[in-house]
């Protein structure tokens, strides 16, 4: 087994993390040594929390879990991981209009970086529904997201929201 198929990335921008994103997480790391976790710096993406604080509560949630790294990344996701010598790149999928588009991106992946491959995952059934805009747009309006995202997440959801009201 070669060190790039000991080693996965898992890439996305976790505004914010939700339970969803935290199951293909740890099933993601059950099946390598190493993970990365890469929080994206997307300057076209308007995000509720900034990258550190987004990288804070994941390294808080995943704190238990050895082969998890959590990073951030300003750039594109293949260059990462041609840098740290990553050769899968695991992507969660909840639905078909999702694994179309992320489909279309794996193949634009695979032209920049042809060591990469990029494997789907799943949702489990229980987050199928979990959609991270979602939640910022019912937590804006006072709904109980706590079955949603971890504990953690809802205490800084409710205090991002009421800064922004104020």
């Amino acid at each position: 087994m070669s060190v790039l198929s000991r080693t996965a990335i898992l890439p996305g921008s976790f505004d914010p993390p939700t339970n969803g994103h935290i199951d293909i997480i740890e099933r993601s790391a059950r099946l390598y040594e190493k993970l990365y976790v890469v929080v994206a710096e997307n300057v076209q993406k308007q995000c509720l929390f900034t990258a550190e604080e987004r990288m804070d509560m994941l390294r808080q949630i995943l704190c238990d879990h050895k082969n998890i790294e959590v990073v951030s990344y300003r750039g594109l996701v293949v260059d990462f991981a041609r840098d740290h010598q990553v050769g899968v790149m695991i992507r969660g999928v909840r639905a078909l209009v999702d694994f179309g588009y992320e489909f279309e991106l794996a193949m634009t992946n695979k032209q920049l970086n042809p060591n990469l491959e990029v494997l789907f995952m799943p949702t489990s059934p229980k987050y199928f529904q979990l959609r991270s805009s979602a939640i910022k747009e019912m937590a804006a309006y006072g709904a109980d997201i706590s079955p949603m995202v971890p504990p953690l997440v809802v205490q800084m959801m409710r205090n991002r929201i009421k800064l922004l009201t104020l």
